[in-house]
């Protein structure tokens, strides 16, 4: 991070929705916006492990009380953090300023907490605009992340 570079200020959530980081989210909840993004949903049991690991989560709610956006996080708590599971429902009106919300305040957070981690995620196309306007260097210098997925 560039201690003198300008940030662009803070995404607004519209009327009615709201970025929330307590309680945990139902898996329910979680498994909807993962199939609407196109993954597979988890058992219950896994999400609570991964979110009980997780240092923190940050997800977005309507006013209903529906979740329609969320990003948990991992760390080593010095050289490495991981962002997992940034989704948001495709169909939601507001989508572009939830993810963007999720965006700014996760990086925000992480910029504050962990300055001096690097920071990897895995994140949906509709992502990339709203990571790379809030400071996130896509593939720095070529440098891809690998991942696994566990079957």
């Amino acid at each position: 991070m560039l201690p003198f570079r300008s940030h662009p200020p803070s995404p607004l959530l519209r009327e009615g929705y709201s970025l929330v980081a307590d309680p945990f989210p139902s898996a329910e909840a979680l498994n909807r916006l993962l199939v609407l993004g196109g993954d597979q949903p988890r058992e219950a049991g896994r999400w609570q492990r991964v979110l009980e690991r997780s240092i923190w989560h940050l997800g977005v709610e309507r006013s209903d009380g529906e979740l329609v956006g969320f990003v948990r996080t991992t760390s080593d708590l010095a050289l490495n953090a991981n962002l997992w599971d940034l989704c948001c429902d495709p169909a939601d009106p507001a989508r572009d300023e939830v993810l963007a919300s999720l965006v700014y305040s996760a990086l925000a957070r992480l910029r504050r907490e962990l300055s001096g981690c690097s920071i990897s995620l895995s994140a949906p196309p509709a992502a990339l605009r709203a990571l790379e306007r809030y400071g996130f260097v896509v593939d720095p210098g070529g440098i891809r992340a690998m991942g696994l997925k566990l079957r």
